[in-house]
């Protein structure tokens, strides 16, 4: 039997839903509420670090940290693989199936950052062990800063990471035509501008992409909002056309999922506004959701811990494609 496609990104769209509905334990969504719709890593993440449910030294995974991507220094990127099951002894093991593979990039407002917030700290740890923990092989990778890396340095560099993916996944029992990429705030604007232009997106692999809360169309109005955005994207708006992502968005086939949260900034609700519109007028197929009671860091804080939210989003877009 066929199915419509309005009708299936429809369903997709109340899935996920669904899925993120009702998940945020009350306490926490009262003291999100109480720190607003602000970008505040610091109190957001006190918040969650004593929810993080698993940390390296509880799962059953081999961690490889510091790997080298690419000539600088910050061309790192950290690799959790997940150990087979445990089996009798006089029973072999079946033949694995490769695995899919997630690739987080971090945000940090174009000029700061990192694949893990502080040593000892469970954030972004939580994205990768959330990862293993569903059958996938994890890779953090962090990317050049601005002011000294301007654009497009975080679409190169996204690059040259895939590039490593490709190279490598099988020695990890990982299967390269299967890679997820996932970006939060401007780690989503540099998936975002990667995806969007094929002079950045080469060779193949991408399964989805997954945008939390990024920068999708770079005008004069969102570049004064803040002094990273002039960092990164430079002062001359004539040329934010072509620094923008949005057109390439919607041209593009590989399937998309947008997330956002109830009390992100008012800049990025007009961003993830102008990209479901896009897509929705191009007939494209989305899926999105908008997660009540979060904010614009306990997205990526809450990945793997009792607040399911966005974690049992993410996982029903990986398991549709």
């Amino acid at each position: 039997m066929k199915t419509c496609l309005p009708a299936l990104a429809a369903t997709v769209l109340v899935v996920l839903a669904e899925l993120a509905a009702a998940q945020m334990p009350p306490d926490i969504a009262k003291q999100l509420r109480a720190i607003g719709p602000v970008i505040n890593p610091a109190a957001t993440a006190a918040l969650y670090a004593a929810r993080a449910t698993q940390r390296e030294t509880a799962v059953n995974a081999q961690v490889q940290r510091d790997i080298a991507y690419g000539p600088d220094e910050r061309h790192l990127l950290d690799l959790f693989v997940p150990f087979p099951p445990a089996s009798p002894a006089s029973a072999p093991l079946p033949a694995a199936r490769p695995m899919p593979v997630l690739v987080f990039v971090h945000g940090g407002a174009f000029v700061a950052g990192n694949r893990r917030t502080a040593p000892g700290s469970p954030f972004y740890d939580n994205v990768m062990l959330w990862a293993i923990r569903h059958g996938m092989v994890g890779v953090n990778m962090t990317y050049r800063l601005a002011p000294q890396n301007p654009w497009p340095a975080g679409p190169q560099d996204i690059g040259l990471a895939l590039r490593w993916v490709g190279e490598h996944a099988h020695e990890h029992g990982a299967d390269p035509s299967r890679v997820f990429l996932l970006g939060h705030s401007a780690g989503a604007s540099h998936v975002a501008a990667y995806v969007a232009n094929p002079r950045f997106a080469q060779g193949g692999g991408l399964a989805g992409v997954m945008l939390l809360s990024g920068v999708y169309q770079v005008t004069p109005e969102l570049v004064a909002q803040s002094p990273s955005y002039p960092a990164y994207y430079g002062s001359d708006s004539s040329r934010y056309t072509e620094r923008s992502s949005l057109q390439g968005l919607v041209a593009t086939s590989t399937p998309l999922w947008i997330g956002g949260a109830e009390l992100d900034p008012p800049q990025f609700k007009t961003q993830a506004d102008l990209l479901r519109d896009a897509l929705r007028n191009a007939g494209k197929a989305i899926a999105t959701t908008t997660f009540a009671d979060h904010n614009h860091m306990s997205q990526a804080f809450s990945i793997g811990d009792d607040d399911a939210s966005v974690g049992n989003a993410l996982l029903a877009f990986v398991k549709a494609h």
